[in-house]
């Protein structure tokens, strides 16, 4: 199941269960994973990306070690909420993943990296540092936006 609607994505996990958010890019895969009770997301891991097969097998293992009930995805829209090229790429990429059997929600991801990106920018982060976190905290960012908006009704 892959969705954009937040109340089918919450009663296909009535059960609850921990989710694992994901920024995608070109080049990496950033992840983050909350808590069973959609309380607090956290930033995972940063994936380099090579074939989508090997990607998957990496997606799914992680996904298996960590209990991941569901996945949240970064939707890359233009600012008028209309979709992007890279909105269709984020969709296939969730529809690669369909089979591994758990629901998907894609997320409005705007402003994301640049939300991340500023906080590190005003932490003072060097150039390196923030090379190696914005995209797993762009996940974590995904998905404590999505995990709000799923408990806020």
């Amino acid at each position: 199941m892959i969705t954009t609607d937040r109340a089918a994505f919450r009663e296909a996990l009535s059960q609850g269960g921990r989710l694992i958010g994901m920024d995608v890019g070109t080049k990496t895969i950033g992840l983050a994973l909350c808590d069973a009770g959609w309380t607090i997301a956290s930033a995972a891991h940063t994936i380099a990306r090579g074939k989508f097969t090997r990607d998957k097998a990496t997606l799914a293992a992680f996904m298996d070690e960590q209990q991941v009930k569901g996945a949240v995805i970064g939707l890359p829209l233009n600012l008028d909420g209309s979709e992007s090229p890279r909105s269709q790429a984020s969709r296939a990429f969730a529809r690669n993943l369909a089979d591994l059997g758990r629901p998907i929600l894609l997320w409005d991801e705007r402003w994301s990296t640049q939300a991340v990106t500023r906080t590190l920018l005003e932490a003072d982060a060097s150039r390196a540092r923030r090379g190696e976190l914005v995209d797993k905290l762009a996940a974590s960012y995904i998905l404590q936006g999505a995990i709000d908006g799923l408990t806020a009704f």
